[in-house]
């Protein structure tokens, strides 16, 4: 039972009658014992008077006012925490698919890990949350639109190709693009919904320029997802010893944690490192939990009620069984 916060406070103001009925039966029973001792002679009193119970007598009383306890609080509409599914948010998932991604330091590939791990985030993301898809390598594409729809969704992870460059910065503008265009369309009196970025990517910017700051770098892209109020949520997959083969030559592609990491801390979002598929599921199951529940203080005052109402019963019961009559 939660006493995380009150909807109705003020009817807290009955434990006083409660406080009150508490000593009015202390101070009549201090007044019987009072009344009993005028008899002088006690022999007789231990004949005359009826045997009662000892401490037995107060548990009718003692169960009734923790009842009457139980109730108040019931009134006053306590709340508890708890999580509950979105069924108003818009999410962009974003996929680095530049010739990096073909680097087996994550078997069989980072982008076959990438595209399983998404699949299954994807297909595990709450019902209510409206998910799109944006694969990005020298320029970005927006596959999906958000959509309930996961089947599409899937289809064109599946279906995910291999380019040259990355242009980290183009992709986040797609993303936002993507969400303003949608949130146009289903916004109503709250506005749009809610949105988030999540961006997985294993190397530096390359396009336009590998300056993060250029108006279309990664950098300036973040900004502006700040400032419309867009976290972004960064993956990066990859490990330190990543080498691809490109034009005949190996090539190191160490995964940009630091970019990565800016990235996310200048949009007010999440940095997560990833070396690893079963590492990139852990990181995804997070996301879900993040992106496809929310917490509500919603009303707990059901338990109260009903552990009142059998304390109220157990007193009745009480008072029947030990004193034959009602409390």
């Amino acid at each position: 039972m939660s006493l995380g916060g009150f909807t109705a406070p003020i009817w807290f103001l009955l434990l006083v009658v409660v406080a009150a009925l508490m000593a009015g039966y202390v101070w009549m029973q201090g007044r019987r014992h009072k009344h009993m001792l005028r008899f002088a002679n006690l022999a007789m009193l231990e004949r005359v008077a009826p045997h009662r119970p000892g401490w037995q007598r107060h548990l009718p009383v003692a169960l009734l006012l923790a009842a009457l306890v139980l109730l108040t609080v019931a009134l006053a509409g306590p709340t508890a925490a708890q999580k509950v599914p979105r069924n108003r948010a818009t999410v962009i998932l974003v996929i680095d698919v530049s010739l990096s991604m073909q680097a087996t330091d994550i078997e069989p590939s980072r982008l076959a890990a990438a595209q399983r791990a998404a699949k299954a985030f994807a297909e595990d993301l709450t019902p209510g949350v409206n998910l799109g898809l944006i694969s990005f390598a020298g320029s970005a594409t927006v596959l999906v639109s958000p959509t309930t729809e996961r089947a599409s969704i899937t289809r064109a992870i599946d279906n995910l190709k291999l380019a040259e460059a990355t242009g980290t910065g183009e992709a986040i503008f797609a993303a936002l693009s993507a969400i303003d265009a949608f949130g146009a369309v289903v916004a109503d009196a709250q506005g749009p919904p809610p949105a988030r970025i999540v961006l997985l990517g294993d190397g530096k910017q390359t396009v336009p320029t590998t300056d993060p700051d250029d108006s279309r770098g990664s950098f300036s892209a973040a900004r502006a997802a700040a400032e419309a109020e867009v976290p972004i949520s960064t993956i990066s997959f990859g490990t330190a010893y990543g080498r691809v083969e490109i034009n005949g030559s190996w090539q190191e592609v160490r995964a940009d944690d630091e970019s990565m990491q800016q990235i996310a801390e200048i949009s007010e979002g999440e940095f997560y490192d990833a070396d690893s598929a079963g590492q990139l599921n852990e990181v995804y199951d997070t996301l879900g939990e993040q992106i496809g529940y929310e917490t509500k203080h919603l009303d707990a005052s059901k338990p109260w009620l009903i552990t009142g109402t059998i304390a109220a019963l157990l007193a009745t019961a009480a008072a029947l069984a030990i004193g034959q009559r009602l409390p």
